[in-house]
């Protein structure tokens, strides 16, 4: 250790902070990226021209005019021919994943992941309710296949940009849109078909808990209030029609900071608290009942006041997770009422208001329009938010086949002719917006800026885990530890590495770390850098074993009713088929 200078102990205290900081999810990742480059920034160890050379890198600026690109094909519904070829037609678990996996796994290997499963997960949980298959067991392979299929090219997912932008920061030509394929390919294959043959049997089958995101909340917790002076004061629960109400309960009532049994001859009175289990759209029914009104205020001020409904996945980096709704004061904060919680398949029970929320919780919002593209457009603190009802934009199917000749244009461009990608990802963009596809607002709206400073501030740590020493440090010790067993198990030793911090950290961050050392140890072991290169952007992707190592996987766990040990049960053995195929086909062709 006394080979390391001041510069790589500032270094590596910084990385720790900043991996202690993700796991423990003190702050938003952003936040968190940005406060340890300025930490390295203010200590010396990166000059300002370093720290900040990320946000003119060629990656951000593809992966900014990816977003647009992907945003234009969703808007004009260009894929949704798709819908014909998803599903077989003699519906079973193993050839649906098959033929699904296939086809998903292709489409992500040239859009960005997390559009592709909001587009389709609606469709999956619909074909799977009408063939009485539980969308638990397609829900994880959506996201997996997804995830493998992402590996395929280089615009597949951001994180095989920043891994490329760290090449070219090295001084190395960056990769090319194809280089990946030798080894994405074989790995999507194994997965799709492992998950179609074998790895359904390992997902649970909760038929009874299914949730389909389009059609509301099945198993949501709820409030209404008895209106103070209104039709149903004075009645019995009997009497006001609570009793057999079908898909809904009435489980207890709160007066007066007491709970009462919902008994049904107890008498109602104004300002009671109605706590009811069930599904979402009988509160709409419930409120056409005169005597019942919001238990919150609407955000119109108005109980009666029909505002548009959006459900919300609850991400990891938000603040509302271990608080409760009054504790973030949700309304002011947020501008909506919460509604109803719905927890992974699992019946709540309490008041509303004074439930700890949980990663992963789906809530029933009632807000103004505009909430879900606000809060789309950070993903710090909801993964998805999609509209319930009413507020759904207009598609635009007339401008399809535009928006699939722009996207197969840019693909021809980088892959055909040589253009390099971020001039043809930049003039599709600006295709998308010209041919009216997408509109400028809606462009702006698609821009993910959370995901660009991240890769922006993940290549300025790879700058510092490189020039103070640390990359060549670690790399010399992992090539010291794999001496007497060859250079593949140096390779292996950087995958296995790398697999694990991206279901620790962000799967940027695990590539930002790891490239610099990769390339250290194809220095010493004179080995090629783009093989390393790639090794790291397979194991940066490669976040099946929880459902925080990949954003996809936190997207379908509601919905699918899934629990930690899902993903791990299932997550695992892919993983180790990843590990297997990238290592054999690094071998047959590398080493």
């Amino acid at each position: 250790m006394e080979t390391l200078g001041w510069q790589a102990w500032v270094t590596l205290a910084a990385i720790i902070a900043m991996v202690v900081a993700l796991v423990r999810e003190v702050a938003r990742p952003d936040l968190i990226f940005l406060g340890t480059l300025g930490l390295l920034l203010l200590s010396g160890v990166l000059t300002p021209k370093e720290a900040f050379a990320g946000f003119s890198n060629e990656a951000v600026l593809t992966v900014a005019a990816l977003f647009v690109v992907a945003a234009g094909l969703q808007r004009t519904e260009a894929l949704a021919f798709l819908d014909r070829l998803l599903f077989p037609r003699k519906p079973t678990v193993g050839r649906t994943i098959l033929r699904m996996g296939s086809l998903v796994a292709a489409l992500s290997g040239f859009l960005n992941n997390t559009p592709i499963v909001a587009m389709l997960m609606p469709r999956v949980q619909r074909w799977a309710e009408r063939h009485d298959i539980a969308p638990s067991k397609l829900l994880i392979p959506l996201s997996y296949v997804t995830v493998a299929g992402g590996m395929i090219t280089l615009i597949g997912t951001s994180t095989n940009l920043v891994v490329s932008g760290l090449l070219m920061q090295a001084g190395l030509p960056g990769l090319r849109l194809f280089d990946l394929t030798w080894v994405g390919l074989p790995v999507a294959v194994v997965v799709v078909l492992f998950l179609g043959l074998f790895g359904h049997r390992l997902l649970p089958n909760r038929k009874r808990d299914r949730v389909p995101f389009d059609e509301g909340l099945r198993e949501c917790l709820f409030e209404l209030r008895v209106t103070p002076g209104g039709r149903l004061e004075g009645k019995t629960i009997e009497e006001a029609g609570l009793r057999a109400l079908g898909e809904a309960y009435l489980v207890h009532i709160r007066r007066s900071g007491r709970v009462i049994p919902a008994a049904p001859e107890q008498v109602l009175q104004g300002g009671d608290i109605l706590v009811f289990v069930g599904a979402a759209q009988m509160i709409d029914r419930l409120l056409e009942r005169e005597g019942l009104e919001r238990a919150l205020a609407s955000v119109e001020e108005n109980p009666k006041q029909a505002l548009p409904l959006f459900e919300a996945v609850v991400a990891p980096s938000s603040n509302l997770v271990g608080k409760t709704l009054r504790e973030v004061q949700f309304r002011e904060h947020y501008g909506g009422v919460v509604l109803g919680i719905q927890r992974q398949g699992q019946r709540i029970m309490g008041s509303l208001g004074r439930i700890p929320i949980q990663a992963g919780d789906l809530l029933l919002i009632e807000a103004r329009n505009g909430f879900d593209r606000r809060w789309n457009a950070r993903r710090d603190e909801f993964y998805l938010v999609a509209p319930r009802r009413g507020e759904r934009p207009r598609p635009r199917p007339r401008h399809a086949p535009v928006a699939l000749a722009v996207f197969v244009g840019m693909v021809l461009l980088a892959g055909v002719f040589g253009v390099p990608l971020v001039t043809a990802a930049f003039t599709a963009a600006l295709g998308m917006i010209a041919t009216r596809c997408l509109s400028g607002s809606e462009a702006r709206q698609a821009l993910d800026m959370q995901v660009l400073v991240v890769i922006a501030a993940a290549l300025g740590l790879g700058q510092a885990v490189s020039r103070s020493g640390l990359a060549d440090f670690v790399g010399h010790g992992l090539v010291v530890l794999t001496a007497s067993l060859g250079p593949l198990a140096a390779v292996g030793g950087i995958l296995l590495a790398t697999m694990l911090l991206t279901e620790l950290l962000a799967n940027n961050a695990a590539a930002a770390l790891m490239v610099p050392i990769a390339l250290s140890v194809a220095g010493e072991l004179g080995l090629e850098p783009r093989m390393l290169a790639i090794v790291v952007a397979i194991g940066a992707s490669a976040g099946f074993m929880t459902p925080f190592g990949y954003q996809t996987n936190l997207m379908v766990m509601s919905a699918g009713g899934y629990r930690f040990m899902d993903y791990v049960k299932a997550g695992a053995p892919v993983s180790m088929l990843v590990f297997l195929v990238s290592l054999i086909i690094i071998a047959l062709r590398w080493l």
